[in-house]
């Protein structure tokens, strides 16, 4: 319905040139919509944006929600915000054709791959910017920020460690942020550990972290001089902790071993409000959707360009660790054989 209404509204000219019908469901904003402002106007229409699987306190979520519904005049509508990334795509699966559907997702890449059938291609404005390895071909899915596997510690307690093998330590203990077979961060705890020149070998991961077993120095976060995670977490720890006289956390990412990953976005097919949902890809991927991200620690798909172009925060950005080297993507199978590596050998070897 809202698609036919907005399609059957008279084509405004610009430069004297009568512009096409507004076509909500198009693959590009020039395509669809010809401009931005046909864009705001077809989603202010629709009037409503459902999202599914953003809890206000992750990523700056809340302001990025707040400064959209502001500038637009959409309300945002928030279910199962706890979800993750399977079950965002459960929830569109109960709600299919209501119109309490979620509009667009915020995925994993493993689970946005294994659904991309089910996702509105749309590329957005800044479609060039986006590294081909974080977006698919067709505009199925594309990556908005993620991070750099990290080492968090303190530095009271130990120094800056090199490496993850300097984390096998006496004295030192150390933590991953839950159980690698259950926890997707702390599986990437491992796979970081695992990297040698760029590959990822499992077997290495699982051994280090059973020599720290073994030294009995392997403990749980809230207790450990040192956590292997995402360095957006990480650094919100330290930045936490910077409040005292005495800092108690620092963060750093250990040289030519970068293991990197990013969440994707997606416009559902069946989306309600397909509109408002390429507006709000527009708003995610625009410098300050982008800049919003960074407040949060994360780090934004389109960095390089906006560092081209002067448009990046300089000053969310500074906070971030220094990353040295070439970051490594896991691919799908990678991520398969690694898993299937530690089902049969994590629960032995450090169980």
């Amino acid at each position: 319905m809202l698609v036919s209404v907005a399609a059957a509204c008279s084509a405004p000219s610009e430069g004297g040139k009568e512009l096409p019908p507004v076509n909500p469901t198009a693959t590009s904003m020039k395509d669809g919509f010809s401009t931005m402002d046909r864009l705001v106007e077809a989603a202010k229409r629709e009037g409503t944006l459902t999202v599914v699987g953003l809890p206000r306190g992750w990523m700056n979520y809340a302001d990025i929600i707040d400064r959209f519904s502001d500038k637009y005049g959409i309300k945002v509508i928030g279910i199962s915000p706890d979800a993750n990334s399977q079950q965002e795509i459960d929830a569109a699966t109960r709600l299919r054709g209501s119109k309490d559907a979620p509009d667009v997702f915020d995925l994993s890449l493993d689970v946005a791959v294994a659904n991309a059938k089910r996702f509105a291609p749309y590329k957005v404005t800044g479609w060039g910017d986006i590294p081909d390895r974080l977006k698919d071909a067709k505009g199925l899915w594309y990556g908005a920020y993620g991070g750099y596997m990290s080492i968090g510690y303190d530095p009271r307690k130990v120094s800056a460690p090199a490496s993850y093998a300097a984390l096998v330590k006496p004295g030192v203990s150390v933590a991953l942020p839950g159980d690698p077979l259950r926890t997707a961060s702390a599986f990437s705890g491992v796979m970081a550990a695992s990297l040698n020149d760029g590959k990822v070998d499992a077997a290495r991961g699982v051994d280090l972290f059973a020599r720290i077993k073994r030294a009995g120095m392997l403990s749980q976060p809230e207790r450990a001089a040192s956590v292997v995670d995402w360095d957006y977490l990480n650094t919100a720890r330290a930045e936490a902790s910077a409040r005292n006289d005495k800092p108690a956390w620092q963060v750093t990412i250990p040289r030519d071993a970068v293991l990197a990953s990013y969440y994707v976005q997606a416009i559902s097919k069946d989306a309600p409000h397909p509109a408002a949902a390429r507006l709000w890809e527009e708003f995610l991927l625009s410098d300050e959707g982008q800049n919003l991200y960074l407040k949060a620690y994360a780090r934004p798909t389109r960095t390089e360009a906006m560092e081209m172009r002067g448009t990046l925060d300089k000053t969310a950005a500074a906070k971030l660790p220094t990353a040295t080297g070439t970051p490594v993507i896991l691919t799908i199978p990678q991520q398969d054989e690694a898993k299937s590596y530690l089902k049969t050998h994590w629960s032995q070897a450090v169980g």
